[in-house]
Formats: structure tokens, C-alpha cells, sequence
């Protein structure tokens, strides 16, 4: 093998190395966090619980259908908070591994794009838990049929707090894939404008496939995306002019000299 190979392994090597070192750095963040939330398994459980608990007839609960489920399921629920909070953590590793690859304005622009995608993620759980998961709890507690009892199984409960929370969590991010589709050049403003329509459509049919097969959890699912769809066509236009203005500038600073 010839120097000229030896010199083009090499790099690929020593990023391959360090890709493992970030997951490795990962993983054991993810435990660590994970360990130290254990102890608080059943708290954390009864905090999310608490939404429908505050709606449940007198003299009801919830219910384990399985021996080992009030073991399992909070613990269940303390991975996924674990993932949750390490997002942050994992972008980061993310951004540190490619950032010695972009250009200076690509790495400008990747920041802001990367806090914006941590922050609305977690709005759109928060937006889940504190508004959209008590309206479906209180209207579905008050439809109850004569001689049914509601207890919820614990295992089905967290099941279909975290479809909502990842439901909304992905919707909430809708206005960052707008602004990087303009950005990108795959799509114009005024295309996405003209297709308005046709998004509003898409907004119900992903909030049937996402959300309970409750028409309150597709609405309150859907009109949110629209919503974020043109605050992503706004700022998608506003950055795209930006961008234009400043190319504008630098050509005519070059024509200049």
C-alpha cells in the first residue's frame, strides 16, 4: 500500500474512532441519567398519571393487569424520560462530530436550527401534557356508559402518553423541516404557499395516523401543524431574503475591488 492510500485511510479511520467515542459518551450519559432517575420511578409515574387521575370517578382507578407491570412500567417510563432529557446531550454530540465539516455560514445557521429543535420538541410534549392530554381525559371521563367503571390499565395508559408525546414532540417540529426545505432550495415559499390546501389536508391525515381514533386528539393534533407551517413559511421567507440580501452585498463589495 502507497503513502497516497495510507493518507486517505487515516482520515477515516480517526472519524470512525471518534464516532464511536461520541456514542460511547452517549450511552453511558444515557445510563448515568437513567440510574439516577430510578429512584424517583413511582413519583415520575404519578406525575404523567396524574392528568386522568384528575378526572376519574369517585371510587375508581387505575389498574395492573400484569403481575410484574407496576415494576415494569414506571421503569418503562423513566427510560423514556431518560432518552428525553439526553436529547440535548445527543445533538450536541451530533453537531460537535459534523461542525468541522461545514462552512462558516452553514455553521451559523446549523446552530440556532439545532436549540430550535430541541426547544420545540419539548414544547410540543408540554403542549401534549398540560393541554391536550386533560381535554381528551375529561371529555372521554364524561361519555362513560351506564354500569362500565373506568380504570385505565397502567401499561396502556403510558403507552398512549408516549404516542402523544412523540406525536406532538415530531408536529412541533414541523416549522424547522419548512424553513430547511426553503432554505435548501427544494421548494419555494410561494409553492408551499399554493399548496396550503393540500398541507391542511396532510395535517388531519398524519393526525389520524398519529393520535387515539378520537377526532378531539386529530383536531388538536392537526391545527397546531397548520399553525406551525405558516410560522415556518414566515421565517422560511424572512431568512431566504436575508440570505439573498446578503449575496447581494458581497457581489456587489467583489464588483467593487
Amino acid at each position: 500500500m502507497n503513502q497516497a492510500s495510507e493518507d486517505k485511510e487515516q482520515p477515516l479511520v480517526q472519524h470512525l474512532i471518534e464516532l464511536r467515542n461520541r456514542v460511547l459518551h452517549t450511552v453511558y450519559f444515557l445510563f448515568g441519567v437513567f440510574v439516577c432517575l430510578f429512584p424517583f420511578a413511582n413519583e415520575i409515574y404519578g406525575f404523567i398519571s396524574a392528568p386522568l387521575l384528575a378526572v376519574l370517578p369517585e371510587g375508581t382507578s387505575m389498574i395492573a393487569t400484569d403481575v410484574v407491570s407496576p415494576f415494569f412500567t414506571p421503569m418503562k417510563l423513566t427510560f423514556y424520560l431518560a432518552v428525553y432529557i439526553c436529547i440535548p446531550f445527543i445533538f450536541y454530540q451530533i453537531w460537535a462530530f459534523v461542525s468541522p465539516g461545514l462552512y462558516k455560514h452553514e455553521r451559523d445557521l446549523a446552530g440556532p436550527l439545532m436549540l430550535s429543535t430541541i426547544l420545540l420538541f419539548f414544547a410540543g410534549m408540554a403542549f401534549a401534557y398540560f393541554f391536550v392530554l386533560p381535554m381528551l381525559f375529561s371529555f372521554t371521563m364524561g361519555i362513560q356508559l351506564e354500569g362500565v367503571a373506568a380504570m385505565t390499565d397502567i401499561t396502556k395508559y403510558l403507552d398512549l402518553v408516549l404516542q402523544m408525546f412523540l406525536a406532538f414532540g415530531l408536529a412541533f417540529e414541523i416549522p424547522i423541516a419548512t424553513v430547511l426545505l426553503i432554505l435548501s432550495g427544494v421548494v419555494s415559499p410561494e409553492a408551499l404557499a399554493e399548496k396550503r390546501r393540500y398541507i391542511i389536508v396532510g395535517c388531519f391525515i398524519v393526525g389520524m395516523i398519529l393520535t387515539p381514533p378520537d377526532v378531539f386528539s386529530q383536531t388538536m393534533l392537526a391545527v397546531p401543524m397548520w399553525m406551525l407551517f405558516e410560522a415556518g413559511l414566515f421565517f422560511g421567507r424572512l431568512l431566504r431574503k436575508r440570505g439573498e440580501d446578503r449575496r447581494t452585498a458581497e457581489e456587489e463589495k467583489a464588483n467593487e475591488h
